[in-house]
């Protein structure tokens, strides 16, 4: 079953913006939150066999990328701020309450939806990012992947970085994997790929690490699936694997081989026969 993304979008207004909104389907609620430097249209393997077996499907486009609002910024783009996105659009379509299903960046704000929401999130999906604060997110291999943050920090030359050569580093980093001719084409609109990097800067600026360790945030309690490719090159296996640890609800762990980070676009039939099986 395919779909027509643009038929079924919506504008949304929600925590002061206007967001497009795939809205289509009926039944339970299924949200889908993509990452960088992506747009609903990530999606599209996937909304047509969800609305099939039964779901309702609401994937927006997230500030910062695609067609949504790009708030110049950086504090707009920090995680309590875009969780109110998300919880506004839930309110302007009656939804009270839905299954989550998020990659890379949208599976860290899933996780922070999950956590500061819970009421919010019946269960949880979270493909490629594992739970933060684990002992997977600091081994040294893991640290060693992730040398793109603090890249990313220096405002300008990122960018300028990124888009140099007709974008050859932005293709380099990402091995050409994913949606790279409708990646590059949103990320060439005015502001757009500042917006897009925003993320980076609101959320994993460095900082000293603080003489006491602040208390953990409360475990999460909604069933949770996590969802790691083999061919990833940004996250390691740990990363997803050790979520178990910020959970004290039920935790199944499911590895896709032959895939990359975007293995919503790689293996999208295996990916959605673990998503149905999981969703219902």
């Amino acid at each position: 079953m395919t779909i027509d993304i643009t038929a079924v979008t919506k504008t949304i207004e929600a925590n002061g913006l206007s967001f497009p909104v795939v809205d289509t389907g009926s039944g339970p609620a299924v949200l889908l939150l993509h990452g960088f430097p992506d747009s609903r249209f990530l999606w599209r393997n996937q909304i047509g066999p969800l609305v099939q077996a039964g779901f309702r499907v609401i994937a927006p486009d997230l500030r910062g990328f695609g067609d949504a609002p790009k708030p110049t910024a950086v504090q707009d783009y920090r995680l309590p701020v875009i969780a109110r996105d998300v919880i506004g659009i839930l309110d302007a379509l009656g939804i009270r309450q839905a299954r989550v299903v998020a990659h890379d960046w949208g599976a860290g704000l899933a996780w922070y939806l999950a956590a500061a929401n819970p009421d919010r999130v019946e269960r949880l999906v979270a493909l490629s990012v594992g739970a933060g604060g684990t002992s997977g997110t600091t081994t040294l291999a893991q640290r060693e992947k992730s040398w793109y943050f603090l890249f990313f920090q220096f405002e300008g030359i990122a960018e300028a970085s990124l888009m140099r050569n007709d974008w050859q580093l932005f293709k380099d980093w990402t091995r050409l994997q994913g949606d790279t001719e409708r990646q590059l084409k949103d990320l060439a609109r005015p502001g757009a790929l500042t917006a897009a990097l925003n993320w980076y800067r609101a959320n994993v600026r460095p900082q000293m690490p603080p003489e006491n360790a602040p208390p953990p945030p409360p475990k999460i309690a909604c069933p949770v699936m996590g969802v790691w490719s083999d061919r990833d090159p940004f996250l390691t296996e740990a990363h997803v694997s050790k979520s178990s640890e910020r959970l004290s609800g039920p935790w199944r762990y499911e590895k896709i081989e032959g895939a990359g980070h975007w293995m919503m676009l790689d293996k999208p039939a295996e990916l959605n026969r673990l998503l149905l099986d999981f969703l219902k």
